[in-house]
């Protein structure tokens, strides 16, 4: 994944308070990487360790050792760190300012120097929250996606299975709905999956069969509707047909069953589909156990444990 400069500058130019000092030819380079750099070492020339590809960053103590160094030193070192065609930009931070030496030799190589009046902590923090929701992978899936007890569920099913009417009927329940029909899934640092509509300005529209596009804030209310939610499960809707894939599931649920999601492990229940069954309800139920599993606590082993360790006593006793 991939940004430019011009494009991080026409999404949060302003909220950054960004603006170009040189280099404006040069803001079509590209952003790959979510973390910046502090290029102070680059600076004294020791480049070993320099990471070119990010973001690099001109607070106080990178332009104070700018201001006080030898420009005749400082210029073949510059002209160094501008080989890098990976380099995407510099940030002079703080409302500071950078020599004109400098700039004039950032103009000639392409290379874009922005500046800000945030100070440096306050920019990276609001530049790396950027980055991380621009540049995670992400990957589309068709399904529904609603948040239930504040967990995002994301529920899977062939056409017909009722995925939309179950989202209704959660809806109804007062839970709150994603995205209908494509969902993107973003895999954020910290094995954290966060999914979203594919297109935000379709984000609060869904299909139901026999209705036909039905705009959920309208109907539900304003809140009824979020941008995102965080994925912890998923629900597999699969079509009953005549008892054979019913047998197959596991009728207790000491099962562990997970989907791998962009090289995440995530919680994954199936509900064979026949006329009757309370789908929403039983997704309610999922996703409060499922709470419970991620505070250690697992209703079904404990279930089995005293299964065994009665049947153990009754052994015993005879």
């Amino acid at each position: 994944m991939a940004l430019t400069v011009k494009e991080l500058l026409q999404a949060r130019g302003e909220a950054l308070r960004l603006k170009v000092l040189a280099g404006s030819r040069g803001l079509e380079r590209s952003v790959r990487a979510m973390e910046v750099n502090r290029p102070g070492l680059a600076f004294m020339g020791r480049m070993e360790r320099f990471r070119a590809e990010r973001i690099q960053i001109i607070g106080r103590g990178e332009e104070s050792f700018l201001k006080r160094a030898r420009i005749k030193t400082l210029l073949p070192v510059f002209k160094k760190i501008l080989n890098y065609r990976s380099l995407p930009c510099f940030v002079v931070t703080g409302g500071l300012g950078i020599r004109r030496e400098i700039l004039d030799l950032c103009e000639r190589q392409d290379v874009p120097v922005l500046a800000t009046s945030l100070g440096s902590s306050q920019f990276i923090g609001e530049l790396h929250s950027f980055l991380e929701d621009r540049l995670a992978p992400f990957k589309y899936f068709h399904g529904v996606l609603v948040e239930v007890y504040g967990m995002g569920v994301l529920i899977f099913g062939e056409s017909g299975a009722g995925k939309s009417e179950c989202a209704l009927e959660l809806l109804k329940r007062g839970h709150f709905f994603v995205a209908d029909d494509l969902v993107k899934i973003k895999h954020l640092p910290g094995g954290v999956l966060v999914g979203e509509p594919a297109k935000k300005e379709l984000g609060s529209y869904m299909e139901v069969r026999g209705l036909g596009v039905i705009e959920v804030k309208s109907l539900f209310g304003i809140g009824s509707v979020i941008e995102q939610t965080r994925l912890e499960l998923v629900a597999s809707l699969e079509l009953w047909r005549g008892g054979r894939l019913y047998y197959k599931h596991d009728r207790v649920g000491t099962t562990e069953r997970t989907k791998n999601i962009l090289n995440v492990d995530v919680a994954h229940v199936q509900f064979p589909v026949f006329p009757g069954r309370n789908l929403a309800s039983l997704i309610e139920v999922a996703s409060l156990n499922q709470r419970l599993k991620n505070r250690g606590v697992h209703s079904a082993r404990e279930f089995a444990a005293k299964i065994l360790e009665k049947t153990a006593h009754h052994d015993h006793a005879h």
